[in-house]
């Protein structure tokens, strides 16, 4: 398991009203879609039980629960690792969130409100420099906002929604991504890019540097899942 040094200490709110299992989940749940633990590692229970104070029966349960929705595997007789992300893992989602957010960014060029578009430039311009700091949670909750908002400005609540279904999975994706170097300053650009075209109201202008965004994530994915192999 990755020594505690390496990571932020899992933290979990005892004051929540949830069941203790569920929130053992949603702090192992975050730590993986973060990359705190990586592809590959095995998550010790009775270790994980120690960090966050808890018994090892909430962890169970939070790591079956992690089970059923393909962040870890189980092997008899081995133990409980995170899952790895494959190429086809990667295609996949991609191909997808490629579609959904093309889509969005052309029906924003032609639905979307004038002051949605002003609010959409000035949050870009705003966090422009946290996008030049070294601080990678804020810099992805930012990445996130930014296409939030513009899947709102495409007038679409179906695409919206779907995306949003995405949402678990291409977080892992874009905790990897945004972290390679040099990557935050050549995303922000794209995010301008597309906002550019909207702007002028042209629909395939935005969704080809929709398209193109979506397409230099992938790559450096990919490229990251072959170094690692």
């Amino acid at each position: 398991m990755t020594n505690l040094l390496d990571r932020p200490k899992l933290i979990i709110d005892f004051t929540s009203t949830k069941p203790l299992g569920e929130v053992v989940y949603v702090a192992l749940r975050e730590a993986i879609i973060k990359n705190q633990f990586k592809s590959g590692e095995r998550l010790m229970e009775t270790e994980l039980a120690d960090e966050m104070m808890v018994s090892r029966t909430p962890v169970r349960e939070a790591v079956r629960k992690l089970q059923s929705e393909g962040y870890v595997v189980m092997l008899p007789r081995k133990g409980t690792y995170v899952s790895s992300l494959t190429i086809q893992d990667v295609n996949d989602v991609f191909e997808i969130r490629g579609a959904l957010e093309s889509m969005a960014a052309y029906h924003a060029a032609v639905r979307a409100a004038d002051d949605e578009i002003a609010q959409i430039r000035e949050f870009i311009e705003t966090e422009a420099k946290l996008w030049d700091s070294s601080d990678l949670a804020r810099t992805i909750e930012s990445d996130i906002k930014f296409h939030s908002m513009l899947y709102r400005a495409s007038q679409n609540k179906k695409i919206e929604n779907l995306i949003n279904d995405l949402r678990e999975q291409t977080q892992r994706l874009r905790s990897s991504t945004l972290s390679r170097p040099g990557r935050l300053r050549f995303a922000l650009d794209e995010h301008r890019q597309i906002l550019a075209a909207i702007e002028a109201r042209d629909p395939e202008a935005a969704r080809d540097a929709s398209i193109a965004h979506i397409e230099r994530s992938r790559e450096v994915m990919l490229g990251l899942l072959r170094y690692q192999s």
